[in-house]
């Protein structure tokens, strides 16, 4: 039976807990990003005045 390899170390519990709250900030801020983009779906007139912005370009 050949023999097992070295077991690697756990990571530091404040490293663990600072990877934590990094993940959960940024999932926080995809989804207040998310919201705000589908809340600019119940205002029609926003989209009208950046197509017409858009159009203007050309």
């Amino acid at each position: 039976m050949p023999p097992m390899p070295p077991l690697q170390p756990l990571r530091p519990t404040a490293e663990r807990h600072r990877r934590r709250w990094r993940r959960a900030l940024a999932g926080a801020g995809v989804a207040v990003v998310l919201l705000a983009v589908f809340s600019l779906y119940t205002r029609p007139d926003f989209f009208f005045t950046v197509a017409n912005q858009v159009w203007a370009c050309f």
